[in-house]
């Protein structure tokens, strides 16, 4: 996949990662490294990646920064 079809399908995207919500939980993708991805399953635990540990903590800080949101039923889109 292109950066664009990656940006394009991502529900949300914070800082360069692209965050895109699967029936199977949420797949991670750094928009300036395309082949450094993190999955993660419906409870948000790591089930794979390619990230280093500094790099999937800073996924995660975001991811759950986001996910505060998406679980707020009155969030709103700025």
């Amino acid at each position: 996949m292109t950066m664009q079809e990656i940006a394009d399908a991502a529900s949300f995207i914070i800082d360069g990662y692209a965050m895109e919500v699967l029936d199977s939980g949420m797949r991670i993708t750094n928009l300036h490294r395309l082949d450094h991805v993190a999955f993660l399953s419906p409870k948000g635990e790591v089930l794979e990646t390619t990230m280093d540990d500094i790099e999937l903590h800073i996924a995660m800080k975001h991811y759950e920064k986001a996910r505060a949101y998406m679980e707020d039923d009155d969030a709103e889109v700025l």
